[in-house]
């Protein structure tokens, strides 16, 4: 049982023992040397098992939860790291396991098309054309290995739930990380911008984009009875500060994904549940009084700059002229160079280059890689996006009882958010999209 003294113990050992590591990770020697020991273990794991137990996706949602934070240490051997790895543990996993699940032509396909786009790629003299293609394609490539890994994959609830817990562990980490890597908030000078002091001198939107999960998986833990410590107090006390060190990063993104993904898993197993909705209001209203206390303590500590972020205001309250900051204009470029070049689309890594040398000199990468692919790729995009689409809602979301619809369903849209304010910067998206492939075995009531 998930609940048994001997889980629950377990699971106290191991939040410790990453409550630990996020404070060794502010000495980047010792960080670099606990990532690459567990780099290793992790193939000799999957490869002595032979992944009887899918330990190929329990390590790859590990790594999930942890790129980010690896990533602020300085830990990395390269800034991919986290894509590729993952991508070369579930290629292992599947090659070596007795049972293969069918490959889906269909992900194969798109692979194809992807890599049909590298023929197009012509970037400025002086630049990396290696650099280029890796920044933006090994994203959208390590996704299509993950959902030919993933795709039916026959997954238990309980290891579902042990998936889950693999992600949250290493966000541990880098929340203590944060913890003592972020100034005295009385020294810091909140705008209405995302803030890097607050998000351990890192990427707010990566950040926020991990903690959001975090606080997905902590929000489903409570609401499915899940006791990570014993104590359903100190576990909402986590789930608190979660949500406030989301909120503290000033990056929305990822807080309001995480916030729409709970809300769509829960109505739907209430709508549905034999339950009935009474059973699970005290849940919900619990999960809202969270989000609600934690607001009003971190708009206090920030002089009110929260509430001026979120209603996409300035720090002195007037409201801006684009609330998202810049990714419209970035959107309308976007579209912009794929009518100019509808076939072949411009390239992959054209956009920012040619971006560069416009006359409006909008020089960030891509945010929304719906728009990436159709910008650089073309017809082939669009084609690419109608099977990232149409697989996983045709053949798994809609071929399910409730409880595994609500999960897919969830995984499925926290992809598609993600994807459109962070692009796949990190490996989370290519991950969670996977997850909504899977086949979810035995139903469970709460």
């Amino acid at each position: 049982m998930l609940n048994s003294k001997k889980n629950i113990n377990k699971r106290l050992l191991l939040i410790g023992i990453h409550i630990v590591i996020g404070f060794l990770g502010t000495i980047p020697i010792i960080s670099k040397l606990i990532f690459l020991t567990i780099l290793f273990y992790a193939f000799f794991d999957v490869f002595t098992k032979k992944n009887s137990n899918n330990e190929a996706l329990l390590w790859s949602a590990y790594f999930v939860g942890a790129e980010v934070f690896i990533r602020m240490t300085g830990a990395l051997v390269f800034y991919e790291t986290g894509k590729i790895y993952i991508s070369l543990l579930l290629i292992l996993g599947y090659l070596i396991e007795k049972f293969k699940n069918v490959i889906n032509v269909s992900y194969v396909f798109y692979l194809l098309l992807l890599l049909l786009g590298i023929v197009f790629t012509r970037i400025p003299e002086g630049e990396s054309l290696s650099g280029a293609i890796s920044f933006n394609l090994s994203g959208p490539i390590s996704l299509g290995i993950v959902a030919i890994h993933c795709y039916k994959r026959v997954i238990t609830n309980n290891l579902l739930k042990k998936i889950l817990f693999y992600s949250l562990l290493p966000i541990f980490s880098m929340v203590m990380f944060m913890y003592y890597r972020t100034p005295d908030l009385s020294e810091i000078v909140f705008t209405g911008s995302a803030n890097y002091y607050t998000s351990g001198g890192f990427g707010p939107n990566q950040v926020a984009t991990v903690l959001g999960y975090g606080i997905f998986i902590l929000g489903v833990f409570i609401f499915f009875k899940i006791r990570l410590t014993g104590s359903r107090i100190v576990d909402s006390l986590f789930l608190i500060y979660f949500i406030y060190r989301g909120l503290l990063t000033f990056s929305r993104g990822g807080i309001i994904t995480a916030g729409i993904c709970l809300a769509v898993l829960f109505l739907i197993i209430t709508i549905y549940s034999e339950k009935g909705i009474r059973s699970f209001a005290k849940y919900i209203v619990m999960i809202g009084f969270f989000v609600f206390g934690a607001w009003l303590y971190t708009s206090g500590v920030t002089g009110g700059m929260l509430d001026n972020r979120y209603a996409g205001k300035n720090a002195i309250g007037v409201k801006k002229e684009d609330i998202t900051s810049g990714r419209i204009a970035l959107f309308e470029n976007q579209l912009n160079n794929f009518l100019d070049s509808p076939i072949l689309g411009i390239g992959v890594g054209n956009g920012k280059y040619k971006r560069e040398m416009s006359a409006k000199k909008i020089t960030a990468a891509s945010h929304n890689e719906l728009t990436r692919l159709i910008e650089e790729h073309g017809i082939i995009g669009v084609f690419s996006l109608l099977i990232l689409f149409f697989t996983p809602l045709t053949n798994t979301i809609f071929n399910g009882d409730v409880y595994q619809r609500a999960f897919l369903f969830s995984f499925f849209i926290f992809w598609f958010l993600t994807i459109n304010h962070s692009a796949m910067r990190i490996a989370f998206p290519a991950f969670i999209y996977g997850m909504s492939l899977i086949k979810i075995e035995g139903r469970e009531y709460v």
